[in-house]
């Protein structure tokens, strides 16, 4: 997966606010990843404009470095020298010099809303492509369960307020970047006959989800994956 200059982050990644509750340890696959707290649910558990560009990956503006520029001026500018952000997002730019938490985090944010909008419209191939394979089997399972009643969802995205990189490192040539994400969205689940079992159609709920995601540094491909998630309620 090609540099971090963030080509298609959303490629990745996943949880989310509309459904159930994720509770897998962050940065680490356990194989049982579940889609993240549903603020309505009571049980556990945006896409590109034009829709022929489902699930593709979405390309950002790569930065090249001039010979005698800093390569570490957009990490300092994002996390203060000497602390372990700052430290981890070094060693990052280590690997890829190209790369930028802004930019990066630009990227994130729409793959969440992707994953999120997708996950509410059943669409199983835009997760796929956005999904490491544990994630996604847990996405499956829970779109699945909701099929098999008959339920629907129904839910706006309003936004994101809020999403910082709150850690990051390289484990052998494998790039791991996690944040915190608070989002706000109006989710309501329906059954077969059209009535509400969960969630108001008239309210915005705040969700807080931390979601890591992973590339392999070794690799052309330019891809992030979303490979484990968390609620923070």
């Amino acid at each position: 997966m090609g540099s971090f200059d963030f080509v298609t982050i959303f490629f990745l990644v996943a949880a989310v606010v509309i459904f159930l509750q994720l509770r897998s340890v962050l940065g680490r696959r356990t194989g049982n990843e579940r889609p993240p707290f549903d603020p309505y649910s009571k049980r556990e558990g945006v896409e590109p404009a034009d829709s022929a560009d489902r699930g593709k990956v979405v390309t950002l503006p790569r930065r090249d470095l001039d010979e005698d520029e800093n390569p570490y001026a957009a990490i300092d500018a994002y996390a203060a020298p000497g602390t372990p952000l700052n430290e981890s997002l070094r060693a990052l730019v280590k690997t890829d010099p190209s790369f930028e938490p802004k930019k990066f985090i630009d990227g994130a944010r729409m793959a969440y809303e992707m994953i999120v909008v997708a996950f509410a419209d059943g669409d199983r191939k835009t997760l796929k492509n956005l999904l490491s394979r544990d994630v996604y089997e847990g996405f499956d399972a829970a779109i699945a369960e909701r099929e098999s009643k008959g339920e629907v969802v129904r839910s706006s995205f309003v936004g994101i307020e809020k999403a910082d990189i709150v850690g990051a490192e390289v484990k052998d040539s494998e790039a791991n970047i996690t944040l915190r994400i608070v989002s706000q969205l109006i989710s309501a689940t329906y059954d077969k006959e059209g009535k509400l079992v969960e969630g108001d159609a008239e309210t915005v709920a705040e969700v807080n989800d931390v979601w890591t995601f992973a590339r392999d540094t070794r690799s052309r491909d330019p891809n992030w994956k979303l490979i484990a998630t968390e609620s923070e309620g």
